[in-house]
């Protein structure tokens, strides 16, 4: 079986970490094309981002770990094993800071730069917004500046990217996060063993979150220590005031 990932980008990292955390033992390296897992019968294929759809949809992979707007944007059909829980973003429309536009309603015959021409063009029309969806590649959040667009519709985890290019997001167009998805006939006739490698990834995932809600319960409790020793500070230091106040002499008349 072969499962193909993305060789660059957010989704590497957490999908190499739940990977391993999942039990499974390969060896990644920077220019190797393929890992062989050591304790399954799976082959790891690290591919661009947006050949993983590809990949699996011609069954050159069985499964692949993807995100729900590249699904969106391609318009795949592929068997939705799982949802991952990690990637998570939105995609969003945009306009500067200073536009008086204050909803996707109120984008009508203006132009949209994206990255994702299909999906915002699906997006408008489901809504009968008549937009000019212009597709740009990479640096979306510049052109409203350089007057390629008047909005953007463009992924957003923080919002901070738009915060620097003098944006505000005025709607979102889709939510986002890393899927686990397979071939619709390696779902069919490898059912059992990608029900195992499932089980693998839910066993993961749920040590993910035990441990994510183990860190949250750390830092709630580190913050209330603070809080408590602050608290006494500043009781400590009411105090230390009284008592120097009615430390002072008292002046004779």
């Amino acid at each position: 079986m072969r499962l193909a990932i993305p060789n660059k980008g957010r989704m590497v990292e957490p999908t190499l970490h739940l990977l391993h955390d999942a039990g499974l033992v390969f060896d990644e390296h920077d220019r190797s094309l393929v890992a062989r897992v050591q304790n399954f019968d799976l082959d790891i294929l690290f591919v661009r981002t947006n050949d993983v759809i590809e990949f699996v949809g011609d069954g050159v992979a069985d499964l692949g770990i993807t995100g729900i707007d590249l699904l969106a944007e391609t318009g795949a059909e592929l068997p939705r094993i799982r949802s991952l829980g990690y990637a998570r973003c939105r995609l969003a429309a945009a306009v500067p800071s200073d536009a008086p536009h204050q909803s996707v309603e109120e984008l009508a015959g203006l132009r949209v730069a994206t990255a994702h021409p299909a999906t915002a063009r699906r997006f408008f029309a489901e809504r009968d917004i008549q937009v000019d969806v212009i597709p740009i590649s990479g640096a979306v959040e510049v052109a409203p500046r350089l007057g390629l667009a008047e909005a953007i519709v463009d992924l957003v985890s923080t919002g901070s990217t738009l915060v620097m290019n003098g944006l505000r997001p005025i709607g979102d167009v889709l939510e986002s996060e890393a899927v686990l998805v397979a071939n619709p006939t390696a779902r069919l006739e490898m059912g059992p063993t990608i029900d195992a490698i499932d089980t693998f990834k839910l066993a993961a995932l749920e040590g993910m979150r035990r441990t994510i809600d183990g860190l949250s319960k750390e830092v709630a409790r580190a913050q209330e220590y603070v809080q408590r020793a602050r608290t006494a500070e500043l009781a400590a230091a009411h105090t230390d005031g009284l008592v120097a106040e009615l430390s002072l002499p008292i002046k004779e008349e």
